[in-house]
């Protein structure tokens, strides 16, 4: 019989209270914002798994996003609940994707469906080719090696 590699799928959620500030003159969460909100994900997804932005940090590297994708479905207003699902997608390369999506707490309605790809940089400003040790250390701590 082949044993098979399994692996977990690294996710963390976080609930977002929607303030005044964040809405516009028509009560809509302004488009903009959910960029803050994909942020607060990640924070907990690495206070969660040990790979915050200040362990990235005292290990020499900065994680720069490179590239956005944000896909709006449905729209929240002024006192609702928005629950960020953050989920950590594998790869070979020196580079962090995550994928989100974005409820409204009240029914579970998909709000947005985004994903980030950060890139590991020095300190000193020149981005890594290949992943840093201890970014490959996390990623065997976790069983999350690419497929």
């Amino acid at each position: 019989m082949k044993e098979e590699n399994i692996q977990k799928k690294l996710s963390e959620t976080t609930k977002i209270n929607i303030h005044f500030y964040d809405v516009d003159s028509i009560n809509m969460v302004w488009h903009g914002n959910y960029v803050k909100y994909l942020e607060n994900g990640r924070e907990a997804f690495g206070k969660k798994f040990g790979i915050g932005y200040m362990d990235v940090y005292n290990n020499g590297y900065v994680t720069p996003i490179v590239d956005l994708h944000i896909r709006y479905m449905n729209m929240i207003s002024y006192e609702e609940v928005l629950v960020v699902e953050t989920t950590y997608v594998p790869c070979n390369s020196a580079k962090m994707i995550f994928d989100y999506t974005i409820y409204k707490e009240s029914d579970m309605s998909v709000v947005l469906k985004a994903s980030t790809i950060q890139l590991f940089m020095t300190r000193d400003g020149i981005f890594e080719v290949s992943a840093p040790d201890f970014y490959r250390k996390w990623k065997k701590q976790w069983n999350v090696q690419p497929e």
